[in-house]
C-alpha cells in the first residue's frame, strides 16, 4: 500500500459507499445489519454512536437507545440530522458520552486506525459496549485483495487481522466479549456463483472454513477502581518532644514555643508535652 500521504481516501470512501449498491454488496450488508442486531439486541442506553464510511449506511437501527448518532467522513449538501461530519480520529464528542459504538470498517478506511479505536474508547462510557467490524484478510476476500490491480470498493481497504484488533482493544482496557467471522459468499458479481453459496456456507458452517467475509468483535470497556492508599505518616510513629502552646506544622521538625515546650498534632489530635 502507497504511504499514508499518497492515499485518497475522501474517494476510497465514495467507491466503498457505491459498491454497496451493487448485488454483491447488497447481500454483505444485509449480513452485517443482522450479525450486529444479534450482539446488540439487548442493549439499551441513552446514546448509540456509528461510525462508518457514509451514514447511508446504517447498523442496529432497531436498538432501544434514545438517541442515535452517526459520523461521516465527507460533507454533503443532503446530510439529515443526527449525522456529524468528521474524521474518525477526531470525534467531536465529549468523553464517557456513548453508551455503544458501533465501527463499521473504520479501521479499514482510516488514515490512523489505531487513534480511531483511541477516539472511540474515549467518548464511550466506562462499561459501555463496542462493536467492531473489518474485513477478514484470511478469506476468499483477503485473497481477492491481494490479487486485485485496483482499490475500488471493499479492495481499497486495509484488510487488519482480527488478532490484532483484539489486541488493541485489550490494550485500551477492553474484554473481548465474542467474536468471529461471518459471510462465507464469494468476493465475485457473477450470478451463476449464487447456485454454490449454500455449499459454501455449509462447509464453513460445518468449520472446515471458518474464514468469513468479515469479523464482528464485541468489547466491554472496562473501568478500574483506584485503590485508596493511606498517608505514609499516618503509620509512623511520633516522637514526644517538649513543647507548649504551638502546633508542629512538620512531622520531622516541631514548632517551639516560647518557653522551649512543643506540640505535635497526630491524627487530628494535639498532644503537648
Amino acid at each position: 500500500m502507497s504511504p499514508t500521504g499518497d492515499v485518497d481516501y475522501p474517494a476510497r470512501h465514495d467507491s466503498f459507499e457505491s459498491w454497496f449498491q451493487t448485488p454483491l454488496g447488497r447481500s454483505l450488508l444485509a449480513d452485517q445489519r443482522a450479525c450486529v442486531e444479534r450482539h446488540v439486541r439487548a442493549l439499551s442506553g441513552a446514546r448509540q454512536l456509528q461510525v462508518a464510511v457514509s451514514h447511508r449506511l446504517p447498523l442496529a437501527s432497531g436498538t432501544d437507545f434514545a438517541q442515535r448518532v452517526l459520523t461521516t467522513p465527507n460533507w454533503q449538501s443532503s446530510i439529515p440530522d443526527g449525522v456529524a461530519v468528521c474524521d474518525a480520529d477526531e470525534l467531536p464528542f465529549p468523553g464517557d458520552s456513548m453508551d455503544l459504538v458501533i465501527l463499521h470498517h473504520t479501521a479499514d478506511f482510516s488514515p490512523h486506525p489505531h487513534q480511531a479505536l483511541r477516539e472511540a474508547s474515549r467518548v464511550l462510557r466506562g462499561e459501555g459496549m463496542m462493536v467492531l467490524i473489518g474485513f477478514n484478510p484470511f478469506s476468499l476476500w483477503g485473497v481477492r485483495k491481494l490479487v486485485s490491480r485496483h482499490h475500488e470498493g471493499p479492495w481499497g481497504g486495509r484488510f487488519l487481522m482480527k488478532g490484532r484488533m483484539e489486541d488493541w482493544l485489550r490494550l485500551l482496557d477492553f474484554s473481548v466479549e465474542s467474536s468471529g467471522s461471518s459471510f462465507f459468499q464469494v468476493p465475485l458479481q457473477r450470478s451463476v456463483l449464487a447456485e454454490r453459496r449454500g455449499l459454501m456456507e455449509r462447509l464453513c458452517g460445518n468449520r472446515f472454513l471458518p474464514v468469513g467475509a468479515y469479523y464482528c468483535i464485541l468489547a466491554k470497556k472496562r473501568v478500574y477502581s483506584r485503590l485508596h492508599r493511606r498517608p505514609a505518616w499516618q503509620g509512623q510513629k511520633v516522637i514526644a518532644l517538649p513543647g507548649r502552646g504551638a502546633v508542629g506544622a512538620s512531622r520531622d521538625y516541631p514548632a517551639r514555643s516560647e518557653n522551649g515546650r512543643c506540640a505535635i498534632l497526630k491524627h487530628k489530635h494535639v498532644e503537648e508535652y
